[in-house]
């Protein structure tokens, strides 16, 4: 067992999502969004570099005397998997562990609304999963693959860095793929997958422009493609997609992702009112015809408008979402006051605890 272990076994035991083991620092482990201290002893940068070297692989050890950072998953049999990232800083080696759960969570244990159900009967078309770093984009998108896998009859291949969450062969066979290890990148395995049979295809991240130019693609092939972006919000979504073409080519990319998005699911987690743990808010737009006709023509301006008055399709701002969970008494008034998106339509509840007390 690595000495990193017994830290990463209290991350767990804690119940926390993210431990960082910096030189020159305490560790520190993230529980319900704050970050706390594990223990006041600060790491050394000897006792840094010796403990997250011992489980670099040979392709990360490579990438970190390369580029000065690595991204890879590290596994602790009966513990659980973690996403890594170990990095170069002022005062010498630091890594910061993601903990991933050891199965993914269905979309009834995460309270989806029927929507998101509805999103993964799709059979073509792009699916994105938007929000900040740490906002559950991973564990609703591995709870979408899950309710494929035990739907359809069909190929589902995944394009990670790193892998995530380990989907066991249910309905569908299940081909997963790591960046830096099976693939030199998400565009490579994305050329790739066009040829593999592929009924659907998550890409981890769609962050340059040819991955996005093959996804769209590949969308408009038949295929049904999910994938995440670091946007907040639907139509900034839309804005980066758009906005990452060459302004010759915004136009044939307006049009292509009239016709081949299906939704934009952003989202935030938020403390819960109780403390005791966090709540998903989702901002969902679905491509109807009016959704299609402002992305065809670039009014993206008026695109909350539309999700406004999109319910009855299932569709809901963020801020709606945010005013909803306040009102079933989830979260704190100044909690959806911090989060929202339009706080001045929140200003009575900042500062203030749960709806109705």
């Amino acid at each position: 067992m690595a000495a990193i272990d017994s830290y990463l076994k209290r991350l767990v035991e804690n119940g926390g999502s993210d431990l960082h083991f910096l030189a020159g620092d305490p560790p520190r482990v993230r529980v319900n969004g704050d970050l706390r201290h594990l223990e006041n002893d600060v790491i050394q940068p000897a006792t840094a570099k010796e403990m997250l070297e011992e489980i670099l692989p040979a392709t990360a050890r490579k990438a970190l005397e390369e580029h000065d950072g690595a991204d890879f998953a590290h596994e602790i049999e009966g513990i659980g998997r973690f996403r890594v990232n170990v990095m170069r800083h002022l005062n010498g080696l630091g890594g910061v562990f993601r903990a991933i759960p050891s199965s993914a969570k269905t979309l009834q244990e995460l309270n989806m609304p029927s929507v998101i159900y509805s999103l993964c009967k799709h059979k073509s078309g792009l699916i994105l999963v938007t929000g900040k770093t740490g906002s559950g984009k991973s564990t609703t998108l591995a709870a979408m693959v899950d309710a494929i896998n035990r739907r359809m009859k069909g190929h589902i291949l995944t394009i990670e860095d790193p892998i995530e969450f380990i989907h066991p062969r249910r309905s569908c066979l299940i081909s997963q793929r790591e960046v830096g290890v099976h693939t030199e990148s998400f565009a490579a395995a994305l050329h790739s997958a066009l040829r593999e049979d592929p009924d659907v295809i998550l890409v981890g991240e769609l962050r340059d422009l040819e991955t996005m130019s093959i996804a769209v693609t590949a969308a408009e092939m038949g295929i049904l493609v999910m994938g995440t972006l670091h946007t907040n919000g639907a139509a900034p979504t839309v804005d980066r997609i758009v906005n990452a073409f060459p302004s010759d080519k915004q136009g044939p990319i307006r049009t292509m992702l009239a016709t081949s998005l299906r939704a934009v699911v952003s989202q935030q987690l938020i403390p819960t009112a109780d403390k005791k743990g966090r709540v998903a808010a989702l901002e969902i737009m679905v491509n109807t015809s009016a959704v299609a006709n402002l992305i065809r023509q670039g009014k993206l301006d008026q695109l909350e408008n539309t999700i406004q008055s999109g319910i009855s399709s299932g569709m809901q701002t963020m801020d709606g979402a945010l005013m909803q969970l306040y009102k079933q008494g989830k979260i704190t008034g100044d909690e959806a006051y911090q989060k929202a998106i339009k706080k001045l339509k929140f200003e009575e509840l900042k500062g203030t605890g749960v709806y109705g007390s």
